[in-house]
């Protein structure tokens, strides 16, 4: 009790610079949240190993732990890796669509290849599905916002895709456009080397209309708006800086993930947490040399005389 009436003072300071702290987290959470909602309003401008067996996602019992909802067909687990659900994936991911999900109708469907090739090829999504070798891979995409999805993605490569073409020595770059006019862009070389591929299945199951069909580019560790949906064009460019739908709107062109959970919306929040406790820090001891230190020399002058 003596030390605390000793230092009543600095133990105030102390109080008031935890208070100042609190309510810079707690406006930090409201930005976050707002800047959150605000992307999301722009945006609304091997073999399986467990199986399940219908065209709508199953519910389980209602008496059961779980309410998860699975297609048929749908796989859980994949060479012992758990992989979320579509109806999860879809409930995260189906709201960035720029004008709304487009119907695509398959048998009218084509997937055209165009620009620095000798030969311009159009494919139908028999061509895609029948035509070429199917690759099966685990691969986690991660959005800025902060979610998450690991899945099962069956499809084909692009580098097969473009083959056929005949691509010319000075392409860099391939931009990709989708029905509902999104585009975006990544360079050839990373698509080459990684195997990048074009999925029209996902967790054992045809890519449902939400999740992109009848392609969804998986743009492995990549933040999730280089995974382009309802995929309809590939322009083989020597145009590296091309700034797709995101991009153009201040996205970094560069979406390698550096960190699972650092993207260009977290970098922001961290920068503003920053800013708040820095200016919490100047608060508090502002107040110390204003409050504290002159009254301590009044003291020691009294104690003097």
């Amino acid at each position: 009790m003596q030390v605390f009436k000793r230092y009543k003072r600095p133990f105030l300071v102390v109080g008031w610079l935890i208070i100042i702290l609190l309510a810079s987290s707690l406006a930090v959470q409201c930005v976050s949240e707002r800047s959150t909602m605000r992307m999301l309003s722009l945006i609304s401008s091997p073999l399986p190993t467990e199986i399940l067996s219908a065209s709508t996602p199953i519910q389980t019992p209602s008496g059961a732990a779980s309410t998860l909802s699975l297609y048929p067909e749908e796989v859980t687990r994949y060479q012992n890796q758990s992989l979320t659900p579509i109806s999860d994936f879809i409930g995260e991911f189906v709201a960035t669509s720029i004008n709304g999900t487009p119907s695509i109708n398959q048998s009218t469907y084509r997937l055209t290849i165009t620009g620095l090739v000798n030969q311009t090829v159009s494919y139908t999504y028999a061509d895609v599905v029948k035509n070429f070798q199917a690759h099966e891979e685990v691969v986690r995409i991660i959005c800025v916002e902060g979610w998450s999805a690991t899945v099962l993605w069956q499809g084909v490569s692009v580098s097969d895709l473009l083959q056929n073409t005949g691509v010319s020595p000075k392409a860099n770059t391939l931009i990709f456009y989708a029905a509902d006019g999104y585009s975006t862009s990544l360079p050839l070389s990373y698509v080459e080397q990684n195997n990048i591929i074009i999925a029209y299945k996902m967790n054992n199951v045809t890519l449902p209309t939400e999740a992109g069909f009848p392609f969804i580019l998986v743009a492995q560790n990549q933040y999730g708006y280089k995974w382009i949906k309802w995929l309809t064009e590939i322009d083989v460019s020597n145009n590296s800086g091309y700034l797709g739908y995101w991009e153009s709107r201040g996205y970094p062109n560069n979406a390698t993930v550096s960190s699972p959970t650092v993207g260009p919306l977290n970098f922001v929040i961290t920068l503003e947490i920053l800013g708040f406790s820095a200016v919490a820090i100047i608060v508090g001891v502002a107040v110390y040399l204003i409050l504290v230190k002159p009254k301590k020399r009044i003291q020691q002058t009294e104690e003097k005389i």
